[in-house]
């Protein structure tokens, strides 16, 4: 298989709905929340990507373009975009959705990057 198609394969969405339970008192998705979503998503990508033990060592530049609301929809994307020898960035890409219409925009974006690791938690090469 090919890098491309690796990369290509491990691409990850997932959708949530955003509920009460996770806004702060501007009835929006709390950052940290959100981060928290985007972290899971990468790692399950890096994870897909390596078939390694994979552990998170930075967030860069996660840019909050628009406020999420509750009782919308949320899509994350999660696609490798750089590989090293023992490391791997993830771009993961949030989309809001309207419920009721098809309006759908990015809300956030943010690069996470992962280090594979063996049983004694060393750097191991990511393929």
């Amino acid at each position: 298989m090919t890098l491309d198609e690796r990369i290509e394969r491990s691409e990850t969405h997932i959708f949530r709905a955003v509920f009460p339970n996770t806004t702060n008192h501007y009835d929006t998705l709390f950052g940290g929340n959100a981060m928290q979503l985007m972290d899971e998503v990468a790692f399950i990508t890096a994870t897909r990507f390596s078939r390694k033990k994979v552990v998170t060592v930075s967030s860069s530049q996660i840019d909050f373009n628009k406020p999420i609301p509750s009782g919308t929809l949320i899509e994350l994307v999660g696609r490798v975009n750089r590989v090293g020898r023992t490391s791997l960035d993830v771009n993961v890409i949030i989309y809001i959705e309207q419920m009721y219409s098809d309006h759908r925009e990015e809300a956030i974006e943010g690069t996470f990057t992962f280090v594979a690791i063996d049983d004694h938690k060393q750097p191991i090469p990511v393929l």
